[in-house]
C-alpha cells in the first residue's frame, strides 16, 4: 500500500497536499459547501437510532464503529486507485479536495477568535459562541472558565483537527486521512461515559484513543519545540510529561499541557456534560485570568505546529517517492 502511495507520482501528493492546505487556509469551512463529517453524522446516527437498544449494545456498538471505518477507508482508497490509473490529475484534485475537507485549522481559529470577540461584547454572547466548539455545558461558565474552554479547544483539535489527520494522510494516504475523520465523528458523536453511550459507545472512544495516541503527542512535541528552543526553556518539557496525564483522555492531555505551560496557566478542573459533573484534574498551577493576548499567542503557536507538520508531510512524500 505505501508503495502504491509512493508510486503514484514524485510530486502528486505533495500538490495535492499543498492545494488542499491553501483551500482551508482560504476558505476554512464554508457552511455553503457540504461536508462529509455531516453526512458521516447521518451515517452513525442512523446506525445509532436502530442499534443502541436491548442487549450486546457494546458488540453492537463495536460493529457499526469499525464497519464505518473500514468502509469510508476501502472506498475512497479503491476510488483513488482507480483514478490515478486512469489520469494522476483527477487523482491529484479529488485527494486536494479530501485533504481539504480534512482539516480544520482555520475553521478552529476564527471560532476561538470569535468567543473571544464575543465576551468583549457579554458574557452571554462569549457563552454561546463557546458552545458551539466545545461539549460541555456553557451555561454558567464564568468569563475565564469561556476562555479556558476556548484555548483549550483550540489546542486539543490541533491535535484532531490538523495533526492527526496529516499523519494519517502520511501514513495511509487521504483514503486513511478520510478514514481518521469518521474516527473522529465517531467519538464525537458516540464516546460519552452517559449512560446513553457507555456501552454502544465504548469502541469509538477506544477506537479514537488508539488513532490519536501518536498524533496527540506529536502535536505536543511540534508546539513546545520551537517554544524551548526561542526561549532556551527545556523545562517545558518535564512540565508536558507531568500534565499530559491529568486528564480524563490518555490523549487531549498532551497538546492542551503543552499550550498551558506556553501560557502559563490553568487548565482542567471539573465540567458539565450533558447534565452530568465530571471531576477532572487540573493542568498547571498557575489560575491566573488569560487574555485575548493569550489567544494570539496561543493561534501562532497552533499555526507554527501546522506548518511543522504540512513541511515534514510534504517531505516524507517527496523523499519516499523517490527511493521506492
Amino acid at each position: 500500500m505505501l508503495e502504491y502511495l509512493f508510486d503514484i507520482s514524485a510530486y502528486a501528493l505533495p500538490i495535492a497536499l499543498l492545494a488542499g492546505w491553501l483551500l482551508d487556509l482560504l476558505l476554512g469551512d464554508p457552511s455553503w459547501l457540504p461536508h462529509p463529517v455531516v453526512y458521516f453524522g447521518k451515517m452513525i446516527a442512523w446506525g445509532e437510532k436502530r442499534l443502541n437498544h436491548g442487549k450486546h449494545r457494546k458488540l453492537k456498538g463495536g460493529i457499526l464503529a469499525i464497519g464505518l471505518v473500514l468502509l469510508v477507508f476501502f472506498l475512497t482508497f479503491f476510488i483513488l486507485r482507480l483514478l490515478a490509473s486512469v489520469n494522476v490529475i483527477l487523482y491529484v484534485l479529488l485527494s486536494s479536495i479530501i485533504i481539504f475537507y480534512c482539516l480544520a485549522g482555520t475553521t478552529l481559529i476564527h471560532e476561538v477568535r470569535d468567543v473571544f470577540v464575543a465576551l468583549d461584547r457579554s458574557l452571554e454572547e462569549g457563552r454561546q459562541q463557546v458552545a458551539r466548539i466545545v461539549g460541555r455545558d456553557t451555561k454558567a461558565l464564568s468569563a475565564q472558565e469561556v476562555r479556558t474552554a476556548a484555548l483549550e479547544t483550540l489546542a486539543e483539535n490541533l491535535s484532531d483537527g490538523v495533526i492527526a489527520p496529516l499523519f494519517w494522510l502520511l501514513l495511509l494516504g487521504p483514503a486513511g486521512m478520510l478514514a481518521y475523520k469518521m474516527v473522529n465523528t465517531l467519538d464525537s458523536m458516540l464516546g460519552y461515559r452517559t449512560e446513553r453511550y457507555r456501552d454502544f459507545g465504548c469502541v469509538a472512544a477506544r477506537q479514537d484513543d488508539v488513532f490519536n495516541y501518536i498524533p496527540a503527542r506529536l502535536t505536543a512535541l511540534l508546539m513546545i519545540l520551537p517554544h524551548a528552543i526561542a526561549n532556551h526553556q527545556s523545562s517545558i518539557f518535564h512540565f508536558v510529561r507531568a500534565n499530559g496525564r491529568n486528564h480524563a483522555s490518555p490523549n487531549s492531555g498532551y497538546p492542551e499541557a503543552s499550550l498551558a505551560g506556553i501560557l502559563d496557566c490553568r487548565f482542567g478542573g471539573p465540567h458539565e456534560y450533558f447534565g452530568q459533573l465530571f471531576d477532572k484534574p487540573f493542568i498547571g498551577t498557575n489560575p491566573r485570568q488569560l487574555t485575548t493576548d493569550d489567544m494570539k499567542k496561543a493561534v501562532r503557536v497552533n499555526r507554527t505546529a501546522e506548518v511543522l507538520m504540512l513541511l515534514l508531510t510534504a517531505t516524507v512524500f517527496v523523499v519516499g517517492s523517490f527511493l521506492v
